[in-house]
C-alpha cells in the first residue's frame, strides 16, 4: 500500500505477522472541500469572481436590497436599498479600516470587535413599511390608515430610537415599551415626534407604571394602556380616578390562532399573554359599569414572532377582527387594532414557508394581507375600518447593524511525519488485543476494505489509550499511535477536514441568540469574495466556556467556506461580519468573562471620495468599565495594584521593569477593551507614555467624538474622510 508504506518503514515495526504491509493499491487522495454547490465545485481559483462569492453566501437572498459583493470582492451596504446609485454603495471594508486603523495613521483607534450602524438603512426600512401599507390601502379601498409604533426592546440604543422618532415624524409613527424605564425613553424620545404618534404601554404592570403611562397621557402623548392581565383593570381604573385623568385602553386578546415554530410559543390559547374571551367580556362589563367604556379603544395581539406566510397571518389577523366587531356590537368605542410584531426577516434568503428563519412574503405581500383581512370581516360585520397599528422590530432595526468581527487564527491539519513519532516502538508493549487490531487493521488496508480498517483504527486507538491510562503505554508510543490513525484517517479521507478559527469575539455578548435559542444568522468575509475559499471552518469565541462557538450557518450547514489566512497562523487581518443582527442581539448580550459590547461606529453615505461619513465613534467598554458592572472598584483596584508594585519594586533590583512602568501597564489595562488587539503590550507599554500603536482612549463618548471630529480635521491628504458631529 504505497499511500502509506512510503510514510511507515515495515521493517521498523520489526513485529513478524503484525507488520502493516505493503500493497499494489493506493488509497484515494483526502478530500479537503467536497461542500461547494455542484456549480462552484469544479471552477479553478483563477476562474473564480465575486459574483461567485455572492451566490455561494446566498448574499443575493439574505441581503435584499441591502447588501451586495463588488468588483473588488468586499461586501458593501446598499444604504438606500433598491433606490442605492452605485457610487453611494459604502464599502464595509473602508469602514473597518477608517475604525480600526490607529489615529496616528488618519483612523480612529477603535478596538474590534465593532458594530456599524447604517441610519439610512434603517430609515429606508421603514419608509418601505409605510410605503407597503399605503399601497395596500389605496390599492384595496381601505378607508382609514396606517399607522405602527416601533417595540424598543429590539433595540434601545437611544440614537436607534430618536432615529426612528425623526424618520417616522411624517407617518405619525409612534413607539411600543414593556417597561418602566422603557416607557420613561419612549415619553422623551416622543416628545420630539408626531402629537398623533401612539404610545403603547405593554407589559406586566404596577401602580407605578400605570400612573407614569397616566402621565404621559397628560404630557399630551398618545397613550395607550394595554391590559394584558384582567386585574391590571381595577389599577387603571383607580389610579385614574385619583389623577383625574381620563384614560385610553387597550386590550390583549389571546386568540386561538398560533404558529407552531419557535417563536409561536407565546401565542394560542396556552400563551403567556392576553385576555380569553370570557377575561375580555369581563373587562366590558366592569368599563360599562363604572361609565368608562368609551376609554376602551385598542385591540392588540401577537400571533409570534417571524410568522412565516400570509396564510398564518391572514388566519390570525381574521380572528382578531372578528373580536374587534363584537367590541365595538358591545359599546366600545373601537378605532384601532394592533396586529403586534411578527412581520418576519428572510434569514438564510429560502423564502421558505417552513422555517424559523425564513419567511414566504414580502413587505408587500404582508401589508395586503392584512389590510384585505380587517377590510373583509369590517365590511361582512358593517364596521367602519380601524387604523391599523402594527409593532415591527425585528423588520425595521436588522438590517442597519453589521457586526464585525476579526479571525486571529486558525488550526490547521498537519500530517503527522511518522518518523519523528516513534513508530520504531509502536509494536513494543501493546497488548496481545491491539496487537490484533493492529494486524486487522493492516489487513483490510490491503484488501481497500476501508470501512473495516477504520473500525479497527478506532479499536486499536482506543485500547492503546486505556493501557496509557494503566501506565503500560509510554507517551512516545501513545504520540505515534496517534499518528498512524490520523494518517489512516486522511488518507482513506474519513478525517474531519473543518477547521476552527478563533475570532476575536464573545458570542454570549455579541450573538446571545445562537447560544440561548439556535438563531442562525447570515455571516460572510467582508472581503477576499474575488478568492476562492478553499476551507471550510467554525468559529471559536474568545470565552473560556464549550459553547463559546458557532458551528450552524444559514442553509443547515454545519461549517462555513472560507480562506486561509494571509500571512499563516496567528496573522489575523481575516474579518468577517455578522449580518440582520439589528434586533435584540445587543439588548440580550451580556458579560460572560467580563468580555463587554463591541465599539460602535454609525455611518451615513455621503457624497465623499470614500462615500461615507462617520458620524458617531464609541469604543466599547473597557476592563473597567465591565468590572464596575459586577460591583468592583476599579479606582480602588488600581491603588491596591500600584502599592504592592512600589512595596516589591524596593526590593528589585531589576532596572526595566521599575515601579513606575509598573503603574503604567496597569493603568493602560484597565482602560483598553478586554478584546485581543493587534499590537504589542506589555515592555513597550511600561516603557511608553503613549497609547500601543496609536489606539485612543477615552472616558466618555462625548470626549471620544470630539476626538472624531479631531480626527477629522487634522486628517492627512490622502484620508479624507468626512465627519459630522451626531
Amino acid at each position: 500500500m504505497p499511500a502509506l508504506a512510503c510514510c511507515v518503514d515495515p521493517a521498523a515495526l520489526a513485529s513478524p505477522g503484525y507488520a502493516l504491509a505493503a500493497g499494489d493499491f493506493s488509497l484515494p487522495p483526502p478530500v479537503i472541500f467536497t461542500d461547494l454547490p455542484p456549480s462552484t465545485t469544479t471552477i479553478t481559483a483563477a476562474d473564480w469572481s465575486p459574483s461567485l462569492s455572492a451566490t455561494l453566501y446566498k448574499v443575493d437572498g439574505w441581503g435584499g436590497s441591502y447588501f451586495s459583493v463588488n468588483s473588488s470582492g468586499n461586501i458593501t451596504v446598499l444604504p438606500h436599498g433598491s433606490e442605492t446609485l452605485s457610487h453611494q454603495e459604502i464599502d464595509l471594508l473602508k469602514i473597518v479600516k477608517k475604525a480600526s486603523d490607529p489615529r496616528s495613521r488618519g483612523g480612529l483607534g477603535l478596538t474590534l470587535p465593532l458594530i456599524v450602524r447604517f441610519p439610512d438603512v434603517l430609515k429606508n426600512r421603514l419608509e418601505s413599511l409605510q410605503s407597503a401599507f399605503d399601497h395596500a390601502i389605496q390599492s384595496q379601498g381601505y378607508e382609514s390608515h396606517y399607522q405602527g409604533v416601533y417595540p424598543v426592546k429590539c433595540n434601545q440604543d437611544r440614537f436607534i430610537v430618536e432615529d426612528i422618532v425623526s424618520f417616522g415624524l411624517p407617518f405619525r409613527f409612534g413607539l411600543e415599551a414593556g417597561s418602566k424605564p422603557e416607557l420613561i425613553l419612549a415619553m422623551n424620545s416622543l416628545c420630539k415626534g408626531s402629537a398623533e404618534a401612539f404610545l403603547v404601554c405593554n407589559g406586566f404592570k404596577d401602580s407605578e407604571y400605570i400612573s407614569l403611562a397616566l402621565i404621559a397621557r397628560k404630557l399630551a402623548l398618545n397613550t395607550v394602556i394595554v391590559l394584558e392581565q384582567e386585574q391590571e383593570l381595577d389599577l387603571v381604573i383607580e389610579i385614574s380616578n385619583k389623577l383625574c385623568i381620563r384614560p385610553v385602553i387597550g386590550l390583549r386578546a389571546k386568540l386561538r390562532t398560533k404558529h407552531g415554530g419557535h417563536f409561536g410559543s407565546t401565542s394560542g390559547e396556552k400563551g403567556k399573554f392576553g385576555l380569553t374571551t370570557a377575561q375580555i367580556l369581563n373587562v366590558v362589563k366592569k368599563l360599562e359599569h363604572v361609565g368608562m367604556l368609551d376609554c376602551l379603544q385598542l385591540l392588540h395581539f401577537h400571533i409570534g414572532s417571524q410568522i412565516p406566510s400570509t396564510t398564518l397571518l391572514a388566519d390570525g389577523v381574521g380572528e382578531a377582527a372578528q373580536i374587534y366587531c363584537e367590541l365595538v356590537r358591545l359599546g366600545a368605542q373601537m378605532g384601532v387594532i394592533d396586529i403586534g410584531g411578527g412581520l418576519g426577516i428572510d434569514y438564510d434568503g429560502s423564502k421558505s414557508t417552513d422555517s424559523d428563519v425564513s419567511v414566504g412574503y414580502s413587505l408587500e405581500e404582508y401589508a395586503n394581507a392584512v389590510i384585505h383581512t380587517v377590510q373583509y370581516v369590517c365590511d361582512l360585520r358593517s364596521v367602519k375600518h380601524p387604523v391599523v397599528c402594527s409593532e415591527s422590530g425585528r423588520a425595521i432595526v436588522s438590517h442597519h447593524s453589521v457586526l464585525i468581527f476579526e479571525a486571529m487564527a486558525a488550526s490547521a491539519y498537519c500530517a503527522p511525519t511518522l518518523s519523528t513519532l516513534g513508530l520504531q516502538y509502536l509494536i513494543e508493549g501493546l497488548s496481545e488485543e491491539a496487537r490484533a487490531d493492529y494486524h486487522n487493521l493492516s489487513a483490510a488496508t490491503i484488501r481497500g476494505d476501508y470501512e473495516t480498517c477504520l473500525l479497527y483504527t478506532d479499536q486499536f486507538k482506543h485500547r492503546c489509550v486505556e493501557q496509557f491510562k494503566q501506565g503500560t503505554l509510554g507517551m512516545e508510543q501513545l504520540a505515534a499511535v496517534d499518528g498512524l490513525c490520523d494518517l489512516i484517517g486522511k488518507t482513506i479521507g474519513k478525517n474531519d477536514a473543518v477547521r476552527t478559527y478563533d475570532v476575536n469575539l464573545s458570542v454570549f455578548t455579541s450573538i446571545p441568540d445562537f447560544w440561548g435559542i439556535g438563531q442562525v444568522f447570515p455571516i460572510v468575509p467582508i472581503h477576499r469574495l474575488d478568492e476562492k475559499p478553499t476551507v471550510r471552518g467554525v468559529f471559536s469565541d474568545l470565552t473560556c466556556d464549550s459553547d463559546g462557538k458557532i458551528d450552524k450557518f444559514i442553509g443547515g450547514e454545519s461549517s462555513l467556506p472560507l480562506h486561509e489566512l494571509e500571512g499563516g497562523h496567528g496573522s489575523g487581518g481575516y474579518y468577517l461580519g455578522m449580518f440582520l443582527g439589528g434586533a435584540y442581539q445587543e439588548a440580550l448580550g451580556g458579560v460572560h468573562n467580563l468580555f463587554g459590547g463591541p465599539s460602535v461606529v454609525r455611518v451615513l453615505q455621503s457624497d465623499g471620495p470614500h462615500g461615507f461619513a462617520v458620524t458617531r465613534a464609541v469604543p466599547g467598554p473597557s476592563c473597567g468599565d465591565v468590572l464596575r458592572v459586577v460591583q468592583h472598584e476599579p479606582e480602588l483596584m488600581f491603588e491596591t495594584l500600584k502599592h504592592r508594585a512600589e512595596e516589591l519594586a524596593d526590593d528589585d533590583d531589576n532596572t526595566v521593569v521599575t515601579a513606575s512602568a509598573l503603574e503604567t501597564c496597569l493603568a493602560s489595562s484597565f482602560s483598553r477593551m478586554p478584546y485581543l488587539v493587534a499590537s504589542s503590550f506589555g515592555l513597550n507599554a511600561m516603557n511608553s507614555n503613549q497609547n500601543n500603536n496609536g489606539f485612543y482612549y477615552c472616558s466618555s463618548d462625548d470626549d471620544y467624538n470630539a476626538a472624531v471630529v479631531e480626527s477629522a480635521a487634522g486628517g492627512g491628504e490622502e484620508e479624507q474622510w468626512s465627519y459630522c458631529c451626531a
